[in-house]
């Protein structure tokens, strides 16, 4: 990356994924050249190492200036409505993820942008795809708003590519699982929280039955992931949807069996609600062999060294709040 004429700018930095890429990014290509912007700065570091700019997505004009003032050439919209909370309110949800992808997709096209990442999920999957090792073409009926928005997504995304020339990449996320940022209000949410509730002495009552498998990656492999995407040579991509990206499948009972190696009075209960449903129509597992095929992804951690770091951190962090 060329220092003097590239700058990259991420819209929704405070999620999950957000902060701990835009603080990747921040040490990969210097502090100066990563904007983060999100409605609010709610992760005090993304103001303290670099620069900071309050952003709603649906505000185009806001965002153009943004574009103009520090002359971007990489936007990373990471900004969406997820599962969960989609469910609540679909409309909102609906007019969030798509007119927030289009405005930075319009602007990817009159500014001549060089890259654009943008998020999917495995939640464009539905009742109909093959559960097993999903692969990267399949049945797509989604029966979520969120995944609705994300399979539109990717059909606008390869139009630009197609239509504009503009270089869109993008990955289908599992639920990614991370001690450094509160979940967002995915289905997935419940593989952050146990751990916390693990080492706080409490039963975790878990919003999904044991035996419900979902793919899974520690926000390391997601970053790492994210990042290899967007260095990848243009050329040896042959996805311009989204690519099927996977790491690790479990379910809450084996998770809850590998916290009990570390924390043996730890116990859990469940309690299926809404979320089991939408659980039940993602994938259980995926194939990401194109992925490995075009960038040569390959994931670093598996359930019981996910596990391990967690928890070891989760502990650090919290002698470090007492003191």
């Amino acid at each position: 990356m060329n220092s003097e004429t590239e700058n990259i700018l991420i819209i929704g930095a405070c999620g999950q994924l957000g902060t701990e890429l835009t603080l990747a990014l921040r040490e990969m290509y210097g502090a100066a050249q990563v904007i983060a912007s999100d409605l609010q700065c709610r992760v005090p570091v993304l103001a303290e190492s670099g620069p900071f700019e309050q952003l709603d997505v649906l505000d185009s004009r806001k965002l153009g200036q943004l574009v103009d003032t520090y002359k971007i050439s990489h936007i990373y919209h990471l900004a969406a409505i997820l599962s969960a909370t989609g469910e609540k309110n679909p409309k909102l949800a609906w007019d969030v993820n798509m007119a927030g992808l289009l405005n930075v997709l319009e602007l990817a096209r009159e500014k001549k942008l060089k890259k654009v990442y943008w998020p999917s999920s495995i939640a464009v999957f539905g009742p109909h795809t093959p559960s097993q090792q999903t692969p990267q073409y399949a049945v797509m009926d989604p029966n979520t708003v969120y995944g609705i928005s994300k399979q539109a997504g990717e059909r606008w995304c390869e139009y630009y590519f197609q239509k504009y020339g503009i270089d869109v990449r993008s990955l289908r996320y599992p639920g990614l699982i991370s001690y450094k940022t509160p979940p967002g209000g995915g289905t997935t949410d419940y593989a952050v929280e146990i751990y916390h509730k693990a080492l706080e002495g409490e039963v975790y009552e878990c919003f999904l039955k044991e035996k419900t498998y979902l793919p899974m990656m520690y926000m390391p492999d997601a970053v790492k992931a994210t990042i290899q995407l967007m260095e990848a040579e243009a050329a040896k991509l042959t996805v311009r949807s989204s690519y099927n990206v996977g790491a690790i499948s479990f379910s809450p009972e084996e998770i809850a069996a590998e916290i009990k190696k570390h924390i043996s009075t730890f116990s859990i209960r469940y309690k299926p609600d809404y979320r089991q449903q939408i659980a039940d129509s993602w994938p259980s597992s995926i194939d990401d062999s194109v992925a490995r095929a075009d960038w040569a992804w390959q994931p670093e951690y598996s359930l019981p060294t996910m596990t391990k770091d967690i928890l070891s951190n989760l502990r650090k962090l919290k002698m470090q709040a007492v003191s």
